[in-house]
């Protein structure tokens, strides 16, 4: 019993050091409030101002045609937006602006308080 203990323990210990970790990096502002929807997909803005659908970074001016390739015409189709507590209010605004026109709905990623 003691074996296989062991072995499920190098088990594990090997294949954690083969997961990379494939999340940004962002510090998300704070907030009280939660939301249950289900996001389809996500829009990240780092703190040096770059976009990224998922992982994949994308320049603004390309930011609408990728959301519109990845999710379509849907509507009530929700994206999480997650934004650097550093960015300009500015950059949140753009992303908003290309929900609006595309009728998508956005959440805004926050960590609690």
């Amino acid at each position: 019993m003691t074996d296989v203990v062991f072995n499920l323990l190098i088990f594990f210990m090997l294949t954690s050091t083969l997961v990379h970790p494939s999340a940004l990096k962002l510090l998300l502002p704070k907030g009280s409030n939660q939301t249950s929807a289900k996001p389809l997909t996500t829009v990240s803005v780092t703190s040096d101002l770059k976009y990224y659908v998922e992982l994949q970074p994308v320049a603004l001016e390309e930011l609408e045609s990728v959301l519109k390739q990845k999710l379509g015409d849907k509507p009530d189709t929700y994206i999480s937006l997650h934004a650097d507590k550093s960015v300009p209010f500015e950059n949140v605004v753009n992303v908003l602006n290309i929900a609006q026109k595309n009728n998508y709905k956005l959440i805004i990623a926050t960590t609690p308080k």
